[in-house]
């Protein structure tokens, strides 16, 4: 690392000027970062506690990231990029800002369809994108596919958060893969026909309202619920169901309900290559999945891992779509389009 880069780093990460030095960068490990979540920081101590390496940690949304990551280019200080979505990550390959890592305890650790298949990101926790209802006002067995959500009889009932958002994206993605892209926009606009109201806010907030009666059906990641019953009273979602859609039949009905990433991969320009695979490799182990799905309510991508017990209390044996995440990457620019040609906001 030259004397340049050294300073750079230090000015951006807040880092005293030891710790900015030739020998003390061995050291350290500058991660880039698009989750926003407790967990994570419990993670970063547990590795520096065990390899002595420290975690600089810069936070912002990926966006942001990656027009930083651009802007630096080659003098970049960042070693790793972490993003909660396949299409994040995807997009960051597609800018040719990552660098391929071979890791045969990463391949081990983490199944096939759920990283990048030449090395350039790692998926290291997975969340379904599941149907949620209020019981009062929703039967599960009215319940099937995510196609059937486009059905004139949801019309007013469903809560979902805007087509900006990268899980709906990603959801767009997976619908066209399995039904081709003229019924995949036929889907969307029959869900933007569908909307209890305008899309706005988060997961979180397509919860909230479904238990407000503002809609009778949330479209929602899992971990948010997870979240909310743990900040919440006892007993206040006891009216929500948890639904794995696309369960049964053949085809695209029985393809399972879909699965993202969080993801995480080895910038082009890494001045601390070697402590950024061992950071990946550490985020694979038995202790650190147990702490993305004891802390954060996500499922561990390594099957000998425990799950939250409010996770489980979901589902865990359901079927997922065994399409692979790195598409969901790959065509997250076609999804945008789509989405825009629908109408959903």
């Amino acid at each position: 690392m030259t004397m340049t880069r050294n300073f750079a780093a230090a000015a951006l990460f807040g880092a005293t000027l030891v710790a900015a030095t030739g020998a003390a960068a061995q050291g350290v490990v500058n991660l880039y970062s698009g989750r926003h979540y407790e967990a994570d920081k419990q993670l970063y101590e547990q590795f520096t506690k065990q390899s002595g390496i420290k975690v600089n940690v810069v936070q912002a949304s990926g966006n942001e990231l990656i027009a930083r990551i651009e802007r630096e280019g080659a003098n970049s200080p960042g070693d790793l990029f972490f993003a909660e979505d396949a299409g994040v990550v995807g997009r960051v390959k597609g800018k040719g800002l990552f660098q391929a890592v071979k890791s045969a305890t990463l391949e081990k650790n983490i199944p096939a369809n759920l990283r990048e298949p030449e090395g350039y990101w790692f998926g290291l926790s997975t969340r379904a994108r599941v149907i949620m209802y209020h019981m009062d006002r929703v039967k599960p067995e009215q319940l099937s596919t995510y196609e059937d959500l486009a059905n004139p009889k949801w019309k007013g009932k469903i809560l979902v958060r805007s087509s900006g958002n990268v899980y709906n994206q990603s959801l767009v993605v997976g619908m066209m893969e399995a039904n081709g892209a003229e019924k995949a926009e036929a889907w969307a606009k029959g869900i933007v026909a569908n909307m209890a109201r305008a899309p706005k806010g988060g997961d979180r907030d397509q919860i909230t309202a479904v238990m407000a009666g503002e809609g009778d059906i949330a479209i929602s990641n899992t971990y948010y619920l997870g979240h909310l019953i743990a900040a919440g009273k006892p007993g206040q979602y006891d009216k929500l169901g948890v639904f794995f859609p696309n369960q049964k039949g053949s085809g695209a009905d029985g393809r399972g309900t879909q699965v993202n990433i969080s993801g995480i991969g080895v910038l082009k320009h890494a001045p601390n290559k070697d402590n950024a695979v061992k950071f990946i490799e550490f985020l694979t182990t038995p202790e650190a999945q147990k702490v993305f799905a004891a802390a954060n309510y996500e499922y561990p991508v390594r099957k000998d891992a425990d799950i939250s017990p409010v996770i489980a209390k979901f589902g865990t044996n359901f079927k997922a779509d065994a399409l692979p995440v790195s598409v969901l990457a790959e065509k997250n620019a076609e999804a945008v389009k789509l989405l825009d040609r629908a109408g959903w906001k």
